[in-house]
């Protein structure tokens, strides 16, 4: 249960320096990932799924969803560590999870880096489970920060 209510609304371009820096903080950042480049791509495909949670005028959590077609995906969940453990990951998981079951996504993947017990484990409090099989990649165009 939220302490104080949250704001959960779409990314705005104002957002981003806030947000970037909350990435950082709760170490979302790669150096192979421009986090400014996934913020532009992403404002370009199923904007309405980045979202932002506000308190008291500050962003303090955030959550890029998407689906093409086959399953949804979860991208750049964050809470401010200040505010973990009160609820708000939870809320706007369920907001991007209302978004991708009203375009009719019949399941949700997210990746976890390896030894990231914590949030694996707050992803098993909301019904995930560990579909046993290894994420691979393959980069298309160069993006270092």
């Amino acid at each position: 249960m939220t302490e104080s209510s949250l704001l959960i609304r779409p990314f705005q371009t104002e957002d981003e320096d806030a947000l970037v820096a909350l990435w950082k903080m709760c170490e979302l950042t790669v150096p192979w990932n421009n986090p400014h480049k996934d913020i532009a791509r992403k404002l370009q495909v199923q904007p309405e799924l980045f979202l932002v949670g506000i308190l008291d005028s500050s962003l303090i959590a955030t959550v890029m969803g998407g689906y093409e077609g086959h399953r949804g995906w979860i991208n750049y969940l964050a809470v401010h560590p200040d505010f973990q453990g009160k609820g708000y990951g939870q809320e706007i998981m369920n907001s991007v999870e209302t978004g991708l079951r009203e375009m009719g996504c019949p399941k949700i993947n997210l990746q976890i880096r390896t030894g990231n017990n914590k949030i694996a484990s707050f992803y098993q409090k909301l019904g995930f489970t560990n579909d046993h099989v290894v994420s691979m990649g393959k980069r298309l165009e160069a993006d270092h920060s």
